[in-house]
């Protein structure tokens, strides 16, 4: 049996402690193309997180450039709250407050509806309160300046005033 040992190749015996090349070359190969998928799935995910940094930049930016519009808007409508209905200069500002106000819906902003509804202090601020027995507790019965969101972004919560139990 030792002899059966002995008869054996010596290049066979030779083979079998060294790696075979074609082996090796397909491990480096399999390596390779791991690392080249991993660094392309980086590179997508760079891209996708840059794309999404410039347009929340671009939304906030446009976000804050709309919010220095809106006091203008607000007097403009205390404008048309105080004049008379014949009020020569009222069609102007009417003319112009649409104006404002169509801007600002063809970029997503809209007003927040108060009047009636319950309090959410995640869009209004409340600055007074008031009894009142034809009020529910909590809803808001005065709009004292609107609120706006563009998308799900509050631009200006609206300043309300609150009923309470009577």
């Amino acid at each position: 049996m030792a002899e059966a040992l002995n008869d054996q190749d010596p290049q066979q015996q030779q083979d079998e402690t060294q790696p075979d090349p074609l082996e090796e070359v397909r491990r480096e190969r399999d390596a390779l193309q791991d690392r080249l998928l991993r660094t392309a799935a980086e590179f997508d995910n760079y891209r996708k997180r840059m794309d999404k940094e410039r347009r929340d930049l671009a939304e906030y930016t446009a976000g804050e450039a709309i919010r220095d519009l809106l006091p203008i808007i607000d007097n403009l409508e205390r404008a048309l709250q105080a004049s008379a209905l014949d009020d020569p200069l009222r069609k102007g500002v009417e003319l112009i407050h649409k104006q404002m106000l169509e801007i600002l819906r063809r970029r997503g902003v809209t007003p927040i509806e108060a009047l009636g509804a319950d309090f959410d202090p995640n869009v209004h601020e409340a600055v007074t309160q008031e009894e009142s027995a034809q009020h529910r507790e909590g809803e808001v019965m005065e709009e004292l300046q609107r609120g706006y969101k563009v998308g799900d972004r509050l631009l200006r919560p609206a300043m309300v005033k609150v009923a309470t139990r009577a």
